[in-house]
This record gives structure tokens, C-alpha cells and sequence, in this order.
């Protein structure tokens, strides 16, 4: 599954318990009529992955849905749901180099149709 949206925060790495358990929580801004903010886990290694990210950029993550159960003292049985990411993505256009004009899009340029097919190709491969 993906969500797209704009980042709103991203947290801070937090380490839990003796083995060192990561987590680190991304928000995601919905683009739709009524904007959801989804809070996003990243665990372990994947971390790493919102290092260059910032509050702002458009993305697309992908994510597992996970679920557990668990009885708390007095015997009652409780779910509990999140959402994980493993995969992030920069979805904002890349800026032009200086200097370079844009280029313009391929409606721009009209097709070739003074093809002489009986015309030697010189090119070696």
C-alpha cells in the first residue's frame, strides 16, 4: 500500500530497551478534500531512510499495515494497529541545472515524415 502527500514532521530517532529497538515516526499531509494526517512508523534500519527528508517535500511511502493483540493485567484482550513504512519517495520535480533552458514537452516537436527508408544508415551499430 502507498500514501502520497506532503511531509508535515519527521521525528527524531528514539531507542528503546536493552537490544536498542528504533523508532522513528514520519507525518504525512493528505492532498484530498479533506486532508488526513497519517502518522507513518519507521523501525530498525529504515530510519535511515527519512534522513533526507524535510518538512514540505511531496512524497510517496509505502507501508505495511500491522496489528497485534495483547492482555493487559487484568485479563482483557486489546488490539492495536499501525502503520509502518519501508520505502519513501521524493515525488517533487528535480530543479534544472543553471543555465540549461527547460525542456519542452514531447507535444512540441512534430514527427519526422520525410523518411526515406532506401537511405544508407552510416551509423556503425
Amino acid at each position: 500500500m502507498e500514501i502520497e502527500g506532503k511531509v508535515k514532521l519527521v521525528g527524531e530517532t528514539k531507542t528503546f530497551g536493552n537490544n536498542g529497538f528504533r523508532k522513528r515516526e514520519l507525518v504525512v499531509t493528505t492532498d484530498e478534500q479533506y486532508p488526513q494526517h497519517i502518522m507513518v512508523e519507521f523501525v530498525q534500519d529504515k530510519c535511515d531512510l527519512l534522513n533526507s527528508y524535510a518538512v514540505g517535500q511531496d512524497v510517496k511511502v509505502s507501508i505495511n499495515l500491522r496489528g497485534r493483540e495483547w492482555t493487559n493485567p487484568q485479563g482483557e484482550v486489546k488490539y492495536f494497529n499501525s502503520i509502518q513504512g519501508w520505502r519513501i519517495e521524493n515525488l517533487q520535480q528535480q530543479s534544472q541545472p543553471e543555465g540549461m533552458p527547460p525542456v519542452p514537452p514531447m507535444e512540441a516537436f512534430e514527427p519526422a515524415d520525410n523518411l526515406n527508408e532506401e537511405d544508407h544508415d552510416d551509423l556503425p551499430f
